[in-house]
């Protein structure tokens, strides 16, 4: 198998990757080595446990990032509970809802956004506690000692949208997120020199890849909130930082900001995923960035990761997603089952052993899009269909063509159309909604909502619709245009005609 390290361990057991005294985490309550991070976690799991908290539990996070959001996911494998991330963004509704969907036994969050929640929004026996409780957790005498979890237990829940219904709990084991940091950490080449700069949110697979991989590595993680680009070059330059993981929209503010040359050639190593980047922000970031290899990746919370570009090819071969990364089979099929040919369009399937465990409580739908793998799979077992088309060329690199489902793709966040739609309905100013994405130079996607006004039509509609919106639902789920119709197209059947609306947005 390739990469190094290919047996998968308990998730708790990275604090074991670096030496004792070398530098693992710093956040704005200040720095933590190996010993310390162990400490950290053995002692939040022992504080999760003596709460009465059980074995599977799921213990819930809504939390900007602090030293307990990055300890957390550790602590609770530790613990042998299954952590579930949230987005801090998310407003209440979608809270409620993976609060729910997950039966999650406890909260952590701040008393600001616990405030936001109303009665019910927390399922029965789902205690909450807020972030300054949940610190002093981390100060206990007692402490779990590594765990001897086994590497198929469930680990987390990291909430997904898909194009219809509500966001879906993807079920990630121990080896799921052991493998795909050391997959990571081997085709990044990350050392225990190396420190990363964690600007992504660390609810997405993604964004907690970056806490993952570089302890995988031995390395050391800096999580900062930012809200401009001219932040995170001050904290690349604050931590003489070698790593940075971004989505387009973020690539785009950052070759577009100032930087001071020497920060500039600090960086070893730039990360994308989340969307394609365009070939001209790609020559930018090669300008601004000599001393920087750049990663285009592409991959699903289904399975990870499942594709990465070599470096070396960037130049020559900008618009391709790579090859398959350590631990992923990457195949190309056609509708039935087998595999295409070169230039060939098809759906694309991740066998091996990042695909993830299917959907918490959701057997339909793990069903659609967790199959048994084709028999040309040389690993076999589950395989996930991704749903998006690719092509593969004579020298085996991969092209992204399309997305099959309705899913926008927007700032490198998946966002359902069904859960923008039905916060304009539930407004009481729509009658009827559609929300799809249209082409955006700078976040991929923007969403457009078209939408039938339910009668009487104010002439403050719009505004009213707008700031009932950013009430409801977070800022990249905001729709960027609101089209005004009197009557929408059906179908055949009485659905509302989407094609159709979407023939006349890009006409």
């Amino acid at each position: 198998m390739e990469g190094s390290d290919p047996n998968p361990r308990p998730l708790d057991h990275l604090t074991r990757k670096g030496e004792p005294e070398a530098p693992a985490l710093l956040t704005r309550e200040g720095p933590l080595d190996y010993a310390g991070l162990e400490q950290a976690v053995g002692t939040l799991a022992a504080a999760l446990k003596a709460r009465g908290l059980q074995v599977g539990d799921r213990v819930a996070s809504w939390l900007p990032k602090t030293r307990m959001t990055s300890v957390l996911p550790l602590a609770c494998a530790r613990a042998g509970m299954v952590h579930v991330p949230i987005n801090p963004l998310l407003k209440h509704a979608q809270v409620a809802h993976i609060l729910a969907d997950s039966g999650a036994r406890l909260l952590i969050t701040g008393a600001a956004r616990l405030a936001t929640l109303h009665e019910g929004d927390r399922p029965a026996g789902c205690a909450a506690i807020e972030e300054e409780e949940g610190a002093a957790m981390l100060g206990g005498s007692d402490r779990l000692p590594p765990s001897g979890a086994d590497s198929g237990d469930l680990a987390a829940l990291l909430y997904t949208s898909g194009s219809t219904g509500r966001p879906k709990g993807v079920m990630l084991s121990h080896a799921n997120l052991w493998l795909g940091a050391v997959s990571v950490a081997h085709y990044l080449g990350l050392g225990s020199e190396d420190r990363t700069l964690a600007v992504l949110p660390l609810s997405f697979d993604y964004g907690q890849n970056q806490l993952l991989s570089t302890w995988a590595a031995g390395g050391e993680v800096i999580p900062i909130e930012y809200l401009s680009a001219r932040d995170v070059i001050r904290a690349v330059e604050r931590h003489d930082v070698t790593t940075l993981a971004g989505v387009p929209p973020l690539w785009v503010q950052l070759i577009e900001a100032a930087w001071p040359p020497r920060v500039a050639l600090s960086l070893r190593r730039l990360t994308n995923s989340g969307g394609r980047l365009p070939t001209s922000v790609i020559r930018r970031m090669r300008e601004m960035f000599p001393a920087a290899e750049i990663f285009p990746m592409y991959g699903l919370t289904e399975a990870f990761r499942s594709t990465c570009l070599d470096p070396a090819l960037v130049d020559e071969r900008p618009d391709s997603i790579g090859t398959a990364v350590p631990f992923a089979e990457v195949m190309v099929l056609r509708s039935d089952g087998s595999e295409t040919a070169p230039g060939e369009a098809g759906e694309l399937v991740h066998a091996g052993p990042l695909v993830a465990k299917g959907y918490w409580n959701d057997p339909e739908r793990t069903a659609e899009r967790f199959r048994p793998a084709p028999v040309s799979s040389h690993y076999g077992g589950t395989a996930v269909w991704s749903g998006d088309t690719v092509k593969r060329d004579e020298h085996g690199l991969l092209y992204f063509v399309s997305r099959e489902d309705a899913m926008i793709k927007t700032s490198g966040n998946r966002v359902s159309p069904t859960e923008v739609e039905e916060a304009a309905v539930a407004s009481g100013l729509v009658a009827e909604a559609v929300a799809m994405g249209v082409p955006d130079d700078r976040l991929g996607q923007a969403i457009a909502l078209i939408v039938r006004p339910a009668p009487p039509r104010g002439r403050e509609v719009e505004a009213d619709l707008r700031n009932y919106l950013r009430r409801e639902l977070p800022n990249f789920m905001q729709p960027a245009h609101i089209l005004w119709r009197a009557d929408m197209p059906k179908s055949s059947n009485g659905k509302l005609d989407r094609e159709a609306l979407r023939q006349e947005l890009t006409a």
